[in-house]
């Protein structure tokens, strides 16, 4: 892979994923669900009630329960009974929500007949927009032909034609079919697709497994997780489908996902950032408002040159964005260049001890405020190593799914600092895609406690 690719691949992948998640779909849908609780609780409650502590009760309560029952998870193949099953047991759940925040705060002295009205308007409301959005979104895919995924069919019987032909007549599912191509024609070359597929942005690559040997399944999974497509298998029908794997029918065929990442969910990512903007505050206000005045003090008074360090680095979907730290080493022309090493002379006296505690990375807190990181995730590179690695590490680019991290699993795993092997980059790697695709905020929690045990009892490669 050269630089010329992996810099078309930035331009590729972020046409793709913002293709992908048809935009402010799913925010509008929570803005516009939460505004109609809200303005009816307004309407039906007038005396005597305190509308902010009822909106942010229910606000959160109304979060945390979609998010358990994927009431926004609604996909282009999503069925239409699906949608009803998920808004009644949204509607259950909000009922009893409703009924708990009366029950403790108030005292009725009235019929509260009204509480019942209040419900069912607001379902009614919620239920009006959902099934409004849920159909507009279908003609708008089959009559204006937006908010579609190009795809692509590999390998050629009656289960990839029948997909084809599911696709040709669910126009309303939004997938544009460009090929189905026989694999065991003499004229197909694996390389020469995988280089269609990014000529072509191809947005999905479904893929027949009885097509295809071993070599070629690795490989298109290897080229899959490097360009960021999505790759999706086709099983054998014949044979009996594992309970456990992942997967969806489109028509009557099974459809098999390469990865599920949880952090792809809309009310995942909003619980995610809302996370990081309170904690990162709190770092910032608690820690940095007085530490940072008595840093620069120091670094100013040992060597001359900015209190800051800041270098470019790859983040989310492999753009570029600017790193901030506290600088721990004198100004050189080699930083962006060369990693720290051990015993490297271009580190100060200061900035060891604070390469050491991990206090040199604080000003990152400012890019999780800013939006080019998180809290917890990958750790980013340097521009230059992220180009070096992504042509010699497999799957390294997989890293590029989400947000990186002040923190991550690979650095409390004990892979951090210099990478002076190749299985160094490769354990981090095999961590960081372990995170991505098991990611919750429990885990954040438990990688953030370590980290901090870590900074107290020290680390080997902390240097």
């Amino acid at each position: 892979m050269t630089t010329k690719t992996l810099q078309n691949i930035s331009a590729d992948s972020i046409a793709y994923r913002n293709g992908r998640f048809s935009g402010f779909i799913r925010p509008l849908s929570y803005v516009v669900d939460l505004s109609l609780i809200i303005l009816a609780a307004s309407y039906f409650f007038k005396e005597s009630f305190d509308l902010l502590t009822y909106s942010i009760f229910i606000g959160i309560c109304w979060v945390i329960v979609s998010m358990q029952l994927d009431f926004y998870r609604i996909r282009r193949n999503t069925k239409f009974t699906t949608l009803l099953s998920r808004l009644a047991k949204q509607s259950v759940f909000f009922a009893f929500v409703v009924f708990a925040f009366f029950g403790y705060y108030y005292e009725l002295n009235r019929e509260s007949t009204f509480i019942f009205n209040y419900i069912g308007a607001t379902i009614t409301g919620v239920s009006f927009v959902k099934i409004s959005l849920f159909f507009i979104l279908k003609n708008y895919r089959s009559a204006l032909g937006g908010n579609y995924r190009n795809v692509v069919i590999l390998g050629k019987n009656k289960d990839t034609q029948q997909l084809l032909d599911f696709f040709k007549t669910h126009t309303d599912l939004g997938y544009r079919s460009k090929k189905l191509i026989d694999v065991t024609a003499s004229s197909f070359s694996l390389p020469a697709f995988k280089e269609w597929v990014i000529q072509e942005k191809i947005d999905e690559i479904f893929c027949s497994v009885t097509e295809l040997n071993n070599e070629q399944l690795i490989a298109l999974t290897d080229f899959a997780d490097n360009n960021l497509r999505t790759l999706k298998f086709i099983p054998n029908t014949a044979t009996v489908l594992s309970k456990h794997l992942q997967y969806d029918y489109y028509g009557l065929t099974p459809v098999l996902s390469l990865r599920e990442i949880p952090l792809d969910d809309i009310a995942h990512k909003f619980a995610k950032r809302t996370f990081d903007i309170l904690f990162s505050l709190l770092v910032i206000t608690c820690v940095m408002s007085w530490l940072t005045p008595l840093i620069a003090i120091i670094i100013k008074m040992e060597s001359k040159g900015p209190v800051f360090f800041k270098q470019s680095r790859n983040g989310l979907d492999y753009k570029e964005f600017t790193c901030f730290k506290f600088r721990s080493m004198v100004p050189n022309t080699t930083a962006h260049l060369h990693q720290v090493k051990r015993g490297d002379l271009r580190i100060t006296k200061i900035g060891r001890f604070l390469r050491k505690t991990s206090v040199d990375e604080l000003p990152q807190f400012f890019n999780v405020l800013l939006g080019d990181m998180s809290v917890v995730g990958p750790r980013p590179h340097m521009v230059s190593h992220t180009h070096m690695y992504a042509e010699r590490i497999d799957k390294f680019m997989v890293r590029h799914f989400v947000k990186p991290g002040i923190t991550g699993l690979a650095q409390v795993s004990g892979y951090r600092g210099e990478v002076e092997t190749e299985e160094d980059i490769k354990g981090r790697v095999r961590n960081d895609i372990y995170y991505i695709e098991n990611w919750n905020i429990a885990l954040d929690l438990k990688i953030i406690f370590k980290t901090i045990g870590n900074v107290f009892q020290g680390e080997e490669k902390a240097y």
